[in-house]
């Protein structure tokens, strides 16, 4: 069951018009896809932040615009971060029998065992693109590296998905590794070749004064 939420019609484009939306506390937006005209929309930023984190980033949400209604997926959000506001999404009309792309974000859980041994777990993708399903579509993926050990290498082909979604980009992408501890770095030989020569001529001038 999809969950619903209300927007608005843009019929004006105005600076004044816009600045009042974000006044009272809304953001612009635009719905397009599945034969639906592309429609300027509105909604209010406190209620959608509220209804994503329900429904999740990748969440089918039934979108009610006057009389219309569709369902439909956030395709993209654009914020700005110095403010913390929302200044504009894309909503994506989707047909619930046909299969979409999306971008999934991957979630490292556990404990490597590597870092156990002094190693550094690093991630090197943090998204990856899936097909499936409107509704089958999820809003992350656990990666478990509980088992990586030091120099170990986990890939997308590593990476466990649900049977009713498939990940559409290049397998062999490295997902997370486990570097090697950081070692001292030893003296410099030459440095201490130098030390043991003066020491040697510091030796032999005093037995000449001597």
């Amino acid at each position: 069951m999809s969950i619903s939420i209300q927007a608005k019609e843009r019929t004006s484009f105005q600076n004044s018009v816009n600045r009042k939306i974000r006044e009272e506390g809304n953001f612009p937006a635009v719905v397009y896809g599945n034969k639906v005209e592309p429609t300027s929309i509105y909604l209010n930023s406190a209620e959608f932040i509220k209804t994503i984190r329900e429904a999740g980033r990748n969440g089918v949400l039934t979108l009610h615009v006057g009389k219309n209604k569709h369902s439909v997926i956030l395709h993209e959000i654009q914020t700005d971060p110095l403010k913390n506001e929302i200044v504009h999404a894309d909503f994506q009309v989707v047909d619930m029998s046909v299969e979409i792309e999306s971008t999934v974000t991957l979630s490292l859980v556990g404990e490597a065992k590597g870092t156990k041994e002094g190693g550094v777990l690093q991630q090197s993708l943090y998204e990856v693109t899936v097909q499936g399903l409107p509704q089958d579509i999820p809003s992350s993926i656990d990666v478990d590296v509980t088992e990586l050990g030091v120099n170990d290498v986990l890939t997308l082909q590593d990476v466990k998905v649900d049977g009713k979604i498939e990940i559409t980009q290049s397998l062999e992408e490295p997902v997370a590794s486990v570097l090697p501890p950081q070692q001292e770095e030893l003296p410099h030989s030459g440095e201490q070749q130098g030390d043991e020569e003066n020491q040697e001529v510091e030796a032999t001038e005093q037995k000449d004064k001597e």
